[in-house]
């Protein structure tokens, strides 16, 4: 037996319903500050949500590699013994 049927079986008796998905997406839509705001994309297609959410995602975590840089930065050109390094180590 194939990998793949192998996987087909284990998986056919965890189907997600359609009723599951429709909520998941939902969920998704309301999360998402882009499409929330949009007063006109109330019935946003789960296609958008889910290109919206990976887009949003991949925004967050280029802001948490910017941020993660600015700190670096923000650590080096203070002296490590100071109140301030302290501080900034306290909230890492």
């Amino acid at each position: 037996m194939s990998g793949r049927s192998r996987s087909r079986q284990s998986s056919g008796n965890n189907r997600i319903t359609d009723d599951q998905i429709i909520d998941l997406v939902s969920k998704l839509h309301q999360l998402l500050p882009e499409i929330r705001s949009n007063r006109r994309s109330n019935k946003a297609s789960a296609n958008k949500v889910l290109q919206e959410t990976c887009n949003y995602i991949r925004n967050l975590h280029k802001e948490v590699n910017d941020l993660s840089e600015r700190l670096s930065q923000l650590l080096s050109s203070i002296d490590a013994e100071s109140p301030e390094a302290a501080i900034i180590r306290s909230l890492i």
